[in-house]
């Protein structure tokens, strides 16, 4: 489902994250999970969270269908993430 240009976009922010602690594992599974379930295109929006948290927030409140459909991929991106990736 992924671009080879944007691979590992998601595992990159994470990486660079401050809450992440430079976790390769678990940046990795995550990774793991957004090849599942997100686009290269939506691994480009959802990598943007990890700097600006509020992103999240105008995207998932957006009145956009495109931006609604993005949140139903990107919640359950999070649930898959949630699942493949317990420590």
């Amino acid at each position: 489902m992924t671009n080879p240009l944007f691979a590992e976009q998601i595992e990159r922010a994470c990486l660079n994250s401050e809450r992440s602690a430079g976790n390769r594992a678990l940046c990795g599974c995550i990774q793991d999970a957004a090849n599942l379930t997100l686009t290269s295109r939506d691994q480009r929006m959802a990598a943007e969270f990890f700097d600006d948290p509020h992103r999240a927030q105008e995207i998932r409140q957006s009145d956009r269908r495109s931006h609604e459909a993005f949140w139903q991929r990107y919640k359950n991106f999070g649930q898959t993430a949630e699942i493949f990736c317990q420590g």
